[in-house]
């Protein structure tokens, strides 16, 4: 047996090395630091203003969700047992302490950013939310009859009173707290026996006594739209229907004083999962979630900062809230109302240029989508590319006598979804059409329960899932009869199938008929739908079975090599690192000394650049204009480029509670479009993060012979653009004659 080196002795004892047991980043503080990056972009002085705008929307409807499922989470964790501590050493209680504090700052940064920046600049720009106590006399008169002809009569207050408990209010919806000055009862006669039973006194209080307090909530519901437009001189004008009710908010209460008008929010917990061992009925027990979520614990309280202490004692009383719950708001709530402002028409200007989505040029429009994969498996990267390929396949296979089968994944989909209406129209031309329809997709649970029903009425035979896991995997097979036997078509994806996202959300598809990637894939499908133990499968790995263990054999692979003087390196772009076990086999490769370089978009526990830990590891965040959300990961495994991509980040609950794929990318073309694809975000310069050892973030920027700014998404699409060019171009030098027709044969 050879001599091993003294380098490779010292990598060896190096990673034998205990880790620390600081190792890990709390997970919602991890999470709360990513929307942060997300908030800068709202404060990004270089990005127009309606731009700026919308990240501020994504920021407010980011942290709601947070507040709902992890908050509500950690919530739950603490009415079980406060002093359970997490991967990184916090407490449950220690967590929402953090959290609280962590979300209150972000709150006044991001009210601070609209107040102090984006309203003034947006009016400057004619976009002016305009405040009924400083506006002209024919503003207020145009309020005034929106109010009384669209407001009035949709809107009712309801009173609360000790026999009229307080009313079951929409989460997340903003509504409006009233107090009244409170009315005497009516003095009845005293008599003797009162005077002495009181003394005198007494006895007219407890005949003439108040209410201790009186309160109305108007609830503002959905029906009337929040912006209400008002006539300006130039530009737009807008109120915010909580401004408008509250101005006339006396029409309400004729004979009675308001004193007081405050809207506010609440935000129900969500972290509600069906018990499934007691469901006997699937979409029966998701109909109850929904149900339990609209009636769930409140967890927190928005309230306009300006609130008496009188009104917001009351709302937290009647909710049994506490000072970590109570969340003041110096301006309005909900701050969705800025994704409608960015959608203003006639302001093309304080707008992104758009990207429009390029056409794969190795997809001829006039060629049939199952020609055009036979010649060679293609890579679509979205939405620099169209989504259109995936579209047109399910439809052309609707069509074509030849097409015995289609098994597909649904974990979400648009509210009017091509495929959804395609796969009902292949079921009702009597091709066998099975679709796994996620119920459990958080959110969006009620619109999957309607679109299986409607499947099911359509003839397609609809499985709702695996019990105890989600269905998450991104699959389409499609089974056609040819000359030669039956081919099996495939997508595989990262993304939804949902043609409206893939125009926002950065995503990876690949469309094969590889025969062993047909193989397992069937075989994958069919023990979903069987609810059986799959079989071996050869270049597939699935979540929960075996795609934990293919990974982490994968990174070992690399430390070995990497102890043996073989050149080593992984490269991974996710959306979330937490699993501790793979953080753990990647600080022990660092340790070997494999190049490790990680964009992990959203959540990352793990630390880099840590002396002694993960000196050779680096983290990047890409925040821009689209959402980063494909999985692709990268070995070099000995110079072979081990290439996947896959539906799962690297956390517990993708890996252990999710059924989910790792999808090798075999065709060379498509390797090599992938891997310059993944590359291209480690060289951004202007919206990328880079983290540090300690779990911050910094912006990076053009440094030494960086020159000129590099915006990876903007590499990406420039790309596509240029191959639709050169197609072009190649079309106009080549010269296509005209066939005759085919003889008839008369």
């Amino acid at each position: 047996m050879p001599k091993k080196s003294s380098a490779t002795k010292k990598k060896t004892r190096s990673i034998d090395l205990p880790l620390p047991e600081d190792r890990f980043i709390n997970r919602e503080l991890g999470w709360l630091a990513f929307n942060e990056r997300v908030l800068d972009q709202a404060a990004d002085a270089s990005l127009p203003l309606l731009e700026r705008a919308k990240f501020l929307a994504i920021t407010g409807s980011n942290l709601d969700e947070f507040v709902m499922v992890r908050i509500g989470g950690l919530k739950l964790q603490f009415d079980r047992n406060a002093m359970v501590r997490d991967a990184a050493g916090l407490t449950v209680s220690q967590q929402v302490n953090a959290v609280s504090s962590c979300c209150k700052d972000l709150v006044q940064r991001q009210y601070a950013i609209l107040r102090d920046v984006l309203e003034p600049q947006l009016a400057e720009a004619d976009v002016c939310r305009v405040k009924l106590d400083d506006c002209s006399d024919r503003i207020r008169e145009v309020a005034q009859r929106r109010f009384e002809s669209d407001v009035s009569a949709v809107l009712s207050p309801q009173t609360i009173t000790h026999d009229r408990p307080f009313p079951l209010l929409q989460g997340l919806g903003v509504h409006l707290c009233v107090r009244l000055r409170a009315e005497p009862k009516p003095v009845k006669r005293l008599n003797d026996q009162d005077f002495e039973r009181f003394g005198v006194e007494d006895a007219a209080a407890a005949v003439a006594e108040a209410d201790p307090w009186q309160y109305a909530v108007i609830p503002l519901g959905r029906t009337v739209p929040r912006l209400i437009p008002v006539p300006m001189d130039r530009g737009h004008g807008y109120i915010l229907l909580e401004d408008l009710v509250s101005y006339f908010v006396d029409d309400f209460f004729p004979g009675r004083e308001v004193m007081e008008c405050v809207a506010f929010r609440i935000t129900r917990n969500a972290d509600i999962e069906l018990q499934e061992d007691g469901a006997a009925d699937l979409v029966d027990g998701m109909e109850e979630i929904l149900e339990s979520r609209r009636l769930s614990r409140v967890i927190r309280l928005e309230y306009h900062a300006e609130a008496s202490d009188s009104v917001v004692a009351f709302l937290s009383e009647m909710m049994q809230l506490t000072n970590l719950d109570l969340y003041p708001i110096d301006g309005p709530m909900d701050l969705s109302y800025l994704f409608t402002l960015h959608g203003l028409e006639g302001y093309d200007s304080l707008r992104d240029q758009p990207w429009l989505p390029q056409a794969n040029p190795d997809i001829d429009p006039a060629d049939p989508m199952f020609s055009t994969i036979a010649k060679g498996d293609l890579l679509l990267v979205h939405p620099y590319e169209r989504f259109d390929p995936v579209v047109r396949l399910i439809e052309e296979a609707v069509a074509d006598p030849d097409v015995l089968a289609i098994k597909q994944v649904l974990y979400r989909t648009s509210k009017r979804s091509p495929i959804v209406a395609a796969l009902m129209r292949a079921a009702e031309r009597g091709k066998y059409v099975s679709v796994i329809v996620e119920l459990k997709a958080r959110f969006d649970e009620a619109r999957n329960i309607e679109w299986a029903r409607e499947m099911e009425q359509a003839g397609v035979q609809v499985i709702y899932g695996i019990r105890g896991l989600k269905t998450h995997a991104k699959v389409c097979i499609i089974v056609r009869r040819e000359p030669q036997g039956i081919v099996r078509y495939m997508h595989f994806g990262t993304g939804n199938y949902n043609e409206a996202t893939a125009k926002i959300y950065s995503d990876v598809s690949i469309l094969t008929c590889n025969d062993t990637l047909g193989a397992d894939a069937t075989t994958f499908f069919n023990a979903v739908t069987g609810a059986s133990q799959p079989q071996q499968l050869q270049l597939l790995a699935a979540a929960p079975m075996t795609l934990r263990k293919r990974i982490l054999n994968l990174i070992e692979a690399e430390t070995r090599r990497c102890l043996e003087g073989q050149k080593a390196e992984i490269v991974a772009k996710l959306n979330a690192l937490v699993d501790t076990q793979v953080i753990d086999a990647l600080y022990r490769a660092s340790q070997a000394g494999v190049r490790i370089r990680l964009n992990i978009r959203g959540v990352c526990c793990l630390r880099p650049g840590v002396k002694g830990l993960s000196e050779t590891i680096e983290v990047i965040s890409i925040v821009d204009r689209f959402l980063e959300h494909a999985r692709i990961i990268y070995f070099r495994h000995g110079g072979d480029d081990d290439l996947f991509i896959s539906s799962a980040d690297w956390m517990p609950r993708n890996l252990d509670r999710r059924v989910e794929l790792l999808v090798p990318v075999i065709d060379q073309r498509c390797r090599e479009k992938l891997l310059s694809t993944l590359r291209t975000y480690f060289r951004d310069n202007t919206n990328c993060w880079r983290m540090l050892p300690t779990g911050q973030y910094k912006r990076g920027k053009p440094e030494g012979k960086e020159k000129a700014s590099f915006q990876s998404q903007r590499v990406l699409y420039d790309r596509a653009v240029e191959a639709v060019r050169k197609l072009k171009q190649s079309r106009r030098t080549t010269f296509e004659t005209h066939q005759p027709k085919e003889a008839s044969g008369t």
